[in-house]
């Protein structure tokens, strides 16, 4: 079962996971069954050793057993060092007895092998998985994909309107949901996707009726008019004015909604202050497997996005 290998942070408070922790009896039980833990990151020693929380007792995680690729060279020492402070997974690896009591010994690499060898085997185009966001970078949003292994949604798969970089959807520690594209088992490599579980054109007009007045964003400034963001999966039109930019947020009146076009015609209110965080996502798609995935409306003039994962 995948839910065995979730993205890191989500196990942490769980009854299964503070039942474990919580005696030197769980935690061998733990041991013997090589079930996945979680614990705090308190510091990073010189040797870059990750000292962890678990319950009331400290454990350590040694540099070489700290992620996949780091004894191999492969991942630079920051993804150590960025740990600290955020819940890590592990397995147990020896519970010894010290002078100051238990000493134990985890290993988040041997956790992470156990996910990855898991994802490749089950996970298949089209299927929907939960992901945390680790960090952002123009192009693109790393994720969690389960027990810290990362992947990156590249910009334009995040959604359908486009947006000049990933904190306009996205922040880090934030759960959301991907679906596969295609996997790479030589490299241990998957390939996700985003927009798809936003919802189709139609699905987002449906939110919304002729004559009302909402908040969006500016995300295109054209002689012909301005793009205005309605939900990450639509936008609209209003007639060109000379005081906004790009990522203005401002109220809008539908004038029109045209579906046999694929268009919504605005005119624009007012600037409205900006938003500190990007707004909730709303998902029409949680779980299950993608087939083949149509932006445009039936009977639409237009062909619009289309993506095959079968």
């Amino acid at each position: 079962m995948l839910s065995r290998f979730l993205p890191e942070g989500r196990r942490l408070e769980t009854p299964e996971n503070r039942a474990a922790c919580s005696s030197l009896s769980g935690l061998l039980s733990a041991r013997d069954r090589d079930q996945i833990l979680e614990g705090m990151a308190l510091s990073c020693s010189p040797e870059h050793d990750l000292t962890v929380a678990l319950g009331p007792f400290i454990g350590v995680i040694p540099r070489s057993e700290t992620a996949v690729g780091v004894a191999e060279g492969t991942v630079r020492d920051i993804a150590i060092l960025s740990r600290v402070g955020k819940p890590v997974c592990f397995l147990v690896e020896r519970v010894m007895e010290g002078p100051d009591g238990p000493r134990l010994l985890l290993s988040r690499r041997r956790a992470q092998l156990l996910a990855r060898e898991a994802l490749m085997a089950r996970l298949r185009p089209g299927m929907v998985i939960p992901c945390t966001v680790t960090h952002l970078e123009p192009f693109g949003a790393f994720v969690d994909m389960g027990c810290g292994l990362v992947s990156m949604i590249g910009l334009e798969q995040i959604s359908v309107s486009r947006i000049p970089h990933p904190a306009c959807r996205f922040t880090v520690g934030q759960e959301i949901f991907a679906a596969v594209v295609d996997t790479d088992p030589n490299l241990g490599r998957v390939r996700l996707t985003h927009r798809e579980l936003l919802g189709t054109w139609e699905e987002n007009a449906r939110r919304l009726a002729t004559g009302m007045t909402v908040a969006g964003w500016v995300r295109g400034i054209k002689d012909y008019g301005i793009f205005v963001e309605l939900f990450p999966n639509l936008s609209g039109l209003a007639e060109p004015r000379e005081d906004l930019r790009e990522g203005d947020r401002v109220s809008v009146f539908l004038k029109s909604i045209l579906p046999e076009r694929m268009k919504i015609k605005l005119l624009i209110i007012d600037r409205l202050p900006p938003e500190p965080v990007p707004p909730p996502l709303t998902y029409f798609i949680t779980d299950g497997r993608l087939g083949h995935w149509r932006y445009a409306p039936e009977g639409c003039r237009k062909t619009g996005l289309e993506t095959d994962f079968l």
